[in-house]
């Protein structure tokens, strides 16, 4: 039995998985996780949804409880920080632990909120979501009912926007581009969720930005002024500009870092016995034929545990499809697939969003990219298996809700007309 030891730096859901095929692919050595929360790792959609709105304790998102972790033999250092690390030593210096000794390292270590680089931003009750202590935070705020501004139509700011509603505030997004999601999912879908949003209560200041964050007396935010002047009254202020990658540690080390760390198929870095996974890792997806670095739940939860078996020696090739899902209001959505940044696409409706049951597809060259649906449900293995088929579809069958979304044969959406290489690695 080997006794290599294994230690994974951080503590989220990327980390927790790599425990479950580390120590189910055999090896129980040495097995040392340090996270720089004092918390078990935990899931994060929950603190977006359930936890914001009120309607589950943040406890309910941990992954699994200590006791878990004891049974596994697990050396759990939490609330600690990994501060260099020496790939030719094969060591690691952690803060209030000293230096630890590993064969195989995993780096989880996730991403950080962009912060607002404005004057006032470091007001009291302008807040941040990524963390447990973040959600609770920002929904005690929000159970005042008083005046929110979200800086930031993405995806955490729309959900935020949503529980902000659901507790009674007066919500207002500011965000520079002209629709929410508008380098996602573009200009068409961008509307829908204005008319979603809208609907239920939410005001927009679109194509504008945020000048600067105004206080009172007492050091708290009182409101924000727009680049076109206006001020917006806010007793709480959320930003939700964006994430980046946590890569110092490896950058420090000499790992190549391009938009996260650098892998290749297996998860591994250029340090051999190094590995990433999680919103952290940039990799060679085989399926999309190109690296791309990920930051949604799904790609932590498959690529944690991808990353543990190629950890103990397992022949590993992640080419997962992204995946992401989002509950707004009423409306459920999934969305899959990967359009790479500045690609031009063709979006291709299958439904009315009036109807607020819908699918969208983007498409470049005649094939589809990704899709998404709107309470349209049992349909994402279908359009996953669409984007993995790279073939040619025929936009008018795509948007017909009467035919089938994948066909076996050589008739329906999916063309027998697969791209017979793949694209160049990008």
């Amino acid at each position: 039995m080997s006794t290599e030891t294994f230690v994974i730096v951080g503590g989220g859901l990327a980390a927790a998985r790599a425990v479950e095929a580390i120590r189910e692919g055999g090896r129980q050595g040495p097995l040392i996780l340090i996270g720089d929360e004092a918390t078990l790792p935990y899931d994060r959609p929950p603190l977006s949804k359930a936890v914001l709105a009120g309607t589950e304790v943040p406890e309910t998102a941990l992954l699994h409880p200590a006791q878990w972790y004891r049974e596994r033999n697990v050396d759990l250092s939490l609330g600690l920080r990994a501060t260099r690390l020496d790939t030719s030593a094969h060591t690691l210096t952690v803060e209030g632990r000293g230096r630890l000794t590993w064969d195989r390292l995993l780096i989880a270590t996730g991403s950080s909120p962009r912060r607002l680089a404005v004057p006032g931003a470091d007001l009291r009750n302008v807040l941040y979501l990524r963390t447990m202590g973040q959600a609770t935070t920002l929904r005690d705020r929000l159970r005042s009912g008083q005046p929110v501004v979200i800086v930031g139509a993405g995806w955490i700011g729309l959900e935020v926007a949503a529980a902000a509603r659901a507790h009674g505030c007066e919500v207002t997004v500011v965000e520079p581009q002209p629709t929410p999601l508008h380098a996602v999912v573009g200009a068409q879908i961008g509307r829908y969720f204005v008319d979603l949003h809208t609907a239920h209560g939410v005001a927009f200041r679109l194509g504008t930005g945020v000048d600067r964050l105004v206080g009172n007396s007492d050091g708290a935010v009182s409101g924000v002024v727009t680049t076109t002047g206006e001020h917006l009254a806010a007793a709480t202020v959320l930003v939700g500009v964006g994430i980046t990658p946590n890569t110092i540690l490896a950058q420090e080390a000499g790992i190549e870092v391009d938009n996260g760390i650098r892998c290749d198929e297996s998860l591994r870095t250029s340090s051999p016995d190094v590995f990433a996974a999680g919103d952290v890792a940039n990799w060679f997806n085989p399926t999309l034929q190109q690296h791309i670095r990920v930051d949604h739940w799904s790609n932590a939860q498959e690529s944690g545990f991808a990353a543990g078996r190629s950890m103990v020696g397992e022949q590993v090739h992640h080419d997962v499809m992204p995946y992401f899902f989002s509950d707004q209001y009423d409306a459920g959505l999934e969305y899959a697939g990967h359009v790479p940044r500045g690609t031009a696409t063709e979006v291709v409706l299958r439904g009315d969003p009036a109807d607020d049951a819908f699918m969208a597809f983007w498409l470049a060259e005649g094939r589809v990219l990704a899709g998404m649906h709107v309470n349209v449900w049992d349909t994402i293995d279908d359009v996953q298996a669409l984007i993995a088929s790279r073939s040619t579809v025929d936009p008018q069958v795509l948007a017909d809700p009467r035919e089938p979304i994948v066909t076996k044969g050589q008739k329906g959406i999916v063309a027998s007309r697969p791209d017979p290489q793949p694209d160049p690695v990008s």
